[in-house]
């Protein structure tokens, strides 16, 4: 049995602000709901650009675990566009937004989720929040530390930890949910739950239309002295055709930009009397609770620097540290061969293309020839030394060893054959049998010879 949505989108920007950070949109295939924040950083371009990314998923077709993978990539897109903002103004720096989304594909729900707007489910007359607040408050909940009756009042309940802002940390919470007729659906920004307990949410949420309860619960908010935009969005799951039809809703920012409204907004202003925190930037008033939403993030200025400064730190560490190994490297000496001669060489004997890491230091005039094989073998492969010493104290043991096998070597003087007289043959007592000893070898030094290596000199 498929299912379809009968849906209505509300938003308000409330008794204080003049200016609606928050964006929404409702379709036969996606519930969507973005809180923009950052004041005067433009917090209403920040969700009308989120809304306008996410909102191309509202087709049919996809459905299942699908939902899952087209909810993250239209999140990561919505990101990338946010950043693309700041790049085009950097006086965006600091912008954010939260995100919710229901995707539905019929039969069940794919969702997304960022940052403290929500989403609920109403079922056999139970009120269920499906989504989890990224705030710091519900950090405290979730530790133990305050009751939930304490979360609700707490002086930092505003204090958002997850939204999307074009970083690239900003990864939603992702999950498919199961619906069924009779379901009903609910998102809303903070400006509804900061001020009205669930019990009135469920009240309200329990009988009339998805128009007249958006009303109802926007109203809500309003009469208990929510200080920011209000914004919900309604959806019964049922088996007819829906009676609010299949066009789209498209409320907030998002619906203002698009017709050339906000723009990018005015500073917020508190009514007297009002419930708010002080005014704008420039009259001397406390901070914008917007703006401090997600701080302490506070706004970079010239990013662009900022980004040649870090490619110029990292460009000075690869140049530093390759000088630095290279600096290494000519400290160090081998013995080798240049040409028929052994010569002493100063560096390492690597091959790196386009560079060369070592030169002939001193020529001997010890010919290569003129080692016994085993040197001259040693000498051909190079010998590391420890230091310049070092590799002149392996080119005398080499001089000391082409010595020895220059010296003419004596001829032996043969002796006359004497004849041996023959002995009895007797038996001898059995002889005792003692184990051989070993001797332990070690490999020669350049200078060590060996008498049959020097067979091989030139």
């Amino acid at each position: 049995m498929t299912l379809s949505l009968d849906y209505a989108a509300l938003s308000d920007v409330g008794r204080v602000r003049r200016n609606n950070e928050d964006s929404a949109y409702a379709g036969p295939n996606l519930l969507l709901l973005a809180d923009g924040m950052g004041g005067a950083a433009a917090g209403e371009v920040a969700s009308a650009a989120a809304v306008q990314v996410i909102r191309k998923l509202d087709k049919p077709g996809i459905s299942g675990e699908d939902m899952i993978e087209a909810l993250a990539g239209a999140v990561h897109r919505a990101n990338e566009r946010l950043s693309e903002l700041v790049e085009e103004d950097p006086e965006r720096e600091g912008m954010g937004s939260t995100v919710t989304a229901l995707m539905f594909d019929g039969q069940q729900l794919g969702m997304a989720h960022l940052g403290d707007s929500r989403a609920y489910r109403m079922r056999d007359g139970l009120l269920y929040q499906l989504s989890h607040d990224h705030t710091f408050v519900q950090s405290l909940v979730d530790e133990g530390r305050i009751s939930k009756e304490e979360a609700f009042t707490h002086p930092h309940r505003n204090l958002i930890l997850r939204v999307l802002d074009g970083r690239p940390d900003s990864d939603p919470d992702l999950e498919i949910l199961d619906v069924r007729a009779g379901d009903r659906l609910m998102l809303c920004s903070d400006g509804l739950p900061d001020y009205v307990s669930d019990e009135v949410i469920a009240a309200s949420m329990a009988g009339g239309t998805p128009d007249s309860v958006v009303v109802e619960l926007i109203t809500h908010a309003l009469e208990a002295g929510s200080n920011d935009n209000v914004t919900c969005v309604v959806a019964d799951v049922v088996e007819t055709q829906p009676s609010s039809g299949t066009n789209a809703q498209l409320v907030g920012a998002a619906a203002e930009l698009a017709q050339g409204g906000t723009g990018r907004g005015e500073p917020t202003v508190v009514v007297p009397g009002g419930h708010g925190h002080g005014g704008g930037h420039g009259h001397g008033g406390a901070l914008d609770p917007e703006e401090l939403r997600y701080a302490p993030r506070a706004p970079k200025r010239f990013p662009w620097l900022r980004r040649i400064a870090v490619v110029v730190v990292l460009l000075g560490l690869i140049l530093g540290g390759g000088w630095f190994a290279y600096s290494w490297t000519q400290n160090q000496y081998y013995v080798g061969t240049d040409g028929d001669y052994v010569a002493i060489f100063k560096g390492m004997d690597e091959d790196i293309p386009g560079l060369t890491l070592s030169k002939v230091y001193e020529k001997q005039a010890l010919q290569v020839d003129k080692l016994p094989t085993y040197s001259r073998e040693q000498v051909e492969s190079n010998i590391q030394a420890d230091d310049l010493p070092g590799a002149r104290t392996i080119v005398s043991e080499l001089q000391r060893a082409a010595d020895e096998c220059a010296k003419p070597k004596p001829t032996p003087t043969p002796k006359p054959s004497t004849p041996v007289p023959s002995k009895p043959v007797t038996s001898a007592p059995p002889a005792t049998v003692k184990p051989p000893t070993t001797t332990p070898t070690t490999s020669p030094s350049p200078g060590a010879v060996n008498p049959d290596d020097c067979d091989g000199v030139r």
